[in-house]
């Protein structure tokens, strides 16, 4: 485990995924993060790559030759390496391998570099090119966030904060994880979505660019929440398992396929692509109070 800590919060972050653990206030001792508790969701805040969401039937296409891929990709199961290391600020590296090319023919850097400054977690995503041919991929977060954050509230004395007025439908998935071709109208010129767990029966609120370019969780019933601002990221997922006592805020360059997806990387929705040696990076943050 990295730790990372100032004045202000320490953040634990495992070498497995290069996945946050835990993201702790100093002060009061308050957990941000989601426990992992595996009987709803044994995750915290895996990372997404080379994919976002899931394949159809977990295949793709490139150069006339059909590969596997679980759902999010490989990089929230492999163990990255710790390139650059200080007390508030940690760089993960993962490089690709003879396991990474059975599935996904490209060769890469993939790194992400966690920064602690106050009360704020920036998480920057830096893919590059190592190989001679075009790469395509996509690249996401998926961070669970405790919720209710406060002893004596409830999941549902919370809501999410948009920064922008939203008026946006939602894309429903079908029972195989697919991007249905309509949307469903969901946000009516609101800045405000009370939280409920029914919410998230039929599985991720997924949305496309947003006006936003921040999401707070918060509660009239209590000073802690937090805001997840997220520039360049043209897709967001909304999750929380079933029942469960978190709720995730995922920035995505990517998405799932579509139903009528041709199979082919390259004409993939929301797919990013990099000439040899170019470097991608984006980067989003959380800020807790």
């Amino acid at each position: 485990m990295i730790r990372l800590s100032n004045e202000k919060l320490t953040v634990t972050i495992a070498e497995k995924g290069a996945e946050i653990q835990s993201i702790l206030r100093n002060d009061t001792n308050q957990e941000y993060m989601w426990s992992g508790n595996p009987d709803f969701w044994g995750k915290k805040s895996p990372v997404l790559f080379p994919i976002v969401g899931g394949l159809l039937g977990n295949k793709y296409s490139y150069n006339g030759n059909e590969y596997s891929l679980g759902r999010h990709g490989f990089a929230r199961d492999m163990n990255f390496v710790v390139t650059e290391q200080g007390p508030d600020s940690v760089l993960f590296s993962l490089i690709d391998n003879e396991d990474t090319l059975k599935v996904y023919p490209f060769h890469f850097i993939f790194s992400i570099r966690y920064v602690l400054e106050e009360n704020t977690l920036s998480v920057t995503y830096h893919v590059k090119n190592t190989g001679e041919d075009m790469m395509y991929f996509s690249v996401g977060a998926h961070p669970a966030f405790r919720v209710p954050l406060a002893d004596g509230s409830a999941f549902t004395d919370y809501y999410l904060e948009f920064s922008q007025p939203e008026s946006a439908g939602k894309w429903p998935l079908s029972p195989g994880g697919q991007i249905e071709t309509t949307p469903v109208p969901f946000l009516q010129g609101t800045t405000k979505l009370p939280l409920t767990k029914p919410m998230f029966y039929e599985d991720a609120l997924v949305f496309k660019n947003l006006a936003s370019n921040k999401i707070s969780i918060k509660s009239d019933l209590t000073v802690y929440g937090l805001t997840v601002q997220f520039d360049g990221f043209p897709y967001m997922g909304i999750w929380s398992a079933k029942d469960a006592d978190f709720v995730c805020i995922e920035p995505w360059c990517g998405i799932a396929d579509s139903v009528n997806t041709t199979g082919q990387l390259p004409d993939k929705e929301g797919i990013n692509a990099l000439h040899p040696g170019q470097l991608f990076d984006r980067t989003w943050s959380v800020t807790v109070y």
